[in-house]
């Protein structure tokens, strides 16, 4: 069912935020393949010698799978907040906007990652880069609940779909935490967040089926 996208107090509709930042993110999980280029590889001149240039390139290539896939349940979580999200304001914008700075930038980050993952602050960037834009997509629902920009969730249940966001947040700080030690592999702890969001007593959707609008509303798309 598509939610209610007005709201009778809205001053900018989320619908174009909502198209801006599924750009940014598409273009952010795309830009992370230039890292891995054929240039890497170096001067190759054999199969043996091709197969032992693609080995060294696991690093690189570990870091671009998680990397990618850390992006898409970025963009899973904003696909799921703007379901419910009618509205949106200039601070709202303001959230977002710095969310998807810190989106852009982990193309580089990453880059860094794997060029000076022998160097604390190579790898350290990538996750902190990581956490401060997961910190501000939780962010982000907060000013969401408490500015009235859901109208279709009950209290509880905004709480409760919080609740999910901040596993991520608690997560990726830890990753922040272990990651000078661990290097990338620490952010496997990621797997983890279904369970940390069952502690937290969260979940990624209501508890109760959000009712129709009653003025027959459902669309707000065109």
């Amino acid at each position: 069912m598509i939610r209610r996208r007005s709201h009778p107090d809205a001053l900018v509709s989320a619908r174009r935020t909502e198209a801006f930042t599924d750009g940014v993110f598409a273009i952010a999980a795309t830009l992370l393949v230039l890292g891995l280029t054929d240039q890497s590889l170096g001067t190759v001149g054999s199969d043996a010698a091709l197969a032992a240039a693609l080995v060294e390139l696991a690093h690189p290539l570990f870091s671009f799978v998680v990397s990618f896939l850390i992006l898409c349940l970025m963009w899973m979580t904003h696909v799921r907040q703007f379901e419910y999200i009618a509205r949106i304001d200039a601070l709202g914008m303001w959230i977002n906007g710095l969310r998807l700075l810190f989106v852009v930038l982990v193309p580089f980050t990453s880059s860094l990652n794997t060029t000076y993952d022998d160097l604390l602050l190579g790898r350290v960037l990538l996750p902190v880069n990581f956490f401060l834009a997961i910190l501000l997509g939780w962010v982000q629902w907060v000013w969401a609940v408490r500015s009235g920009a859901i109208p279709d969730l009950t209290r509880s249940d905004a709480r409760r779909i919080g609740r999910a966001g901040l596993s991520a947040v608690l997560i990726s700080a830890v990753v922040v935490a272990v990651s000078p030690l661990l290097g990338s592999i620490a952010f496997l702890l990621f797997a983890f967040d279904g369970l940390v969001t069952r502690m937290l007593r969260g979940g990624n959707d209501p508890a109760e089926a959000p009712s129709a609008p009653a003025d027959g509303d459902v669309g707000g798309r065109g």
